[in-house]
Order: C-alpha cells, then sequence, then structure tokens
C-alpha cells in the first residue's frame, strides 16, 4: 500500500517536478508534460508510461496496474491502485513514468545511461 503523502514525496523528488491541479485531481509536471495524476476519490494514480513499460507494469497483477480503458490507456496511460500496490512497485512504476516524459538530461539523472 502506498500513501498520498508518500506518492507525492516521491515526485517531488525528481529533478524539476511540480505539483499542479488538473481539473478534480493533482498533477506532477516535468517541463510541462504531466508523468503522474493523483485521484483523491479513487485512491488511484494515473501514470504515464510507453506501451512497452506498461504491458511489463500491468503483467504482475492487473487488478493493481492496468492501462487506462480507453485511447488514453493506448497511449500508455495506466492506472496503478495504491491500497494494493507494494512500494517498491510503485517507486519503480513512478520513476519509469518520469524518465519516459522527462528530457534525457533530467532522466539520466534518475537512470544513468548503460
Amino acid at each position: 500500500m502506498v500513501s498520498f503523502e508518500t506518492f507525492r514525496k516521491s515526485a517531488l523528488s525528481f529533478p524539476e517536478v511540480i505539483e499542479v491541479p488538473h481539473f478534480e485531481k493533482i498533477s506532477f509536471r516535468v517541463k510541462k508534460k504531466i508523468f503522474a495524476t493523483y485521484d483523491h476519490k479513487n485512491k488511484r494514480a494515473t501514470l504515464k508510461l510507453s506501451e512497452i513499460d506498461q504491458d511489463v507494469f500491468s503483467s504482475s497483477d492487473r487488478t493493481i496496474i492496468y492501462p487506462v480503458a480507453n485511447k488514453w490507456g493506448k497511449q500508455g496511460w495506466t492506472f496503478v491502485e495504491l491500497g494494493k500496490v507494494q512500494k517498491g512497485l510503485f517507486i519503480d512504476a513512478l520513476t519509469t513514468a518520469y524518465c519516459e516524459v522527462a528530457p534525457q538530461k533530467l532522466a539520466e539523472q534518475i537512470r544513468p545511461k548503460s
């Protein structure tokens, strides 16, 4: 289980991230691009992943991490049930989402090139 405070603290720990309202949700952005949102009502995160990363993360348990059920899901937007997900798995998915959206130089600060 991951609390909103853990989610917020983790998202804001990445370089140049800001927290901004987004309709009825809270968004986390880097260089004006959203990589994660939080839905307080449903206690659920939405992360922007590549199609491949979305498939990898959701393959472990599709009741915890799964594609959004519309055209947004086909673009990599992925729901994460915060009340069910293990912290380590969530942090890895959140980091992956950040690196998907962030400029390469910022992403390399989190995950250096191999």
